[in-house]
């Protein structure tokens, strides 16, 4: 890993109207534009659906980190999160994130540890530690048969 501080760089390019262009260096593009409850088409990123996808995707990441440094055994992780956007004192922001996580382990794993490096996993994450919103971990362990 390399020494802090990290430097992350993202661009956007859009006009009056239409897709807005999102990307970053050496990175694909991808298309972004408001989410339905915006008035946008509800078929496309919106910058909500990937500060959400974020969540997920740390989780996965710092969960791998975990359980190698734990020698933990498990064969598959499904992060769903929901985020919940309110007016808070006049102002549009997000109040909760509902992480559901979906842990594969192999036949004979310790589930009980299972679940404290879920727990473990989402105190570390650093999208959800850069985050005001509360943070809702429900984990449910599943054995392979």
């Amino acid at each position: 890993m390399q020494d802090y501080p990290h430097h992350y760089r993202a661009s956007a390019q859009g006009g009056v109207d239409g897709v807005i262009d999102t990307g970053s260096p050496g990175l694909v593009s991808i298309e972004a534009m408001p989410p339905a409850e915006f008035g946008g088409p509800g078929d496309m990123w919106s910058p909500e659906t990937m500060l959400v996808a974020s969540v997920a995707n740390c989780f996965i990441l710092t969960f791998r980190a975990v359980a190698r440094a734990s020698r933990f055994d498990w064969t598959g992780l499904t992060v769903e999160v929901e985020g919940i956007l309110e007016r808070v004192e006049r102002q549009t922001q997000f109040t909760e994130y509902h992480i559901d996580v979906t842990l594969r382990l192999p036949s004979g794993a310790d589930a009980q540890k299972a679940h404290r490096l879920c727990e473990k996993s989402e105190q570390v994450c650093l999208v959800t530690n850069s985050l005001t919103g509360k943070k809702i971990l429900n984990v449910s362990v599943v054995h392979d048969s």
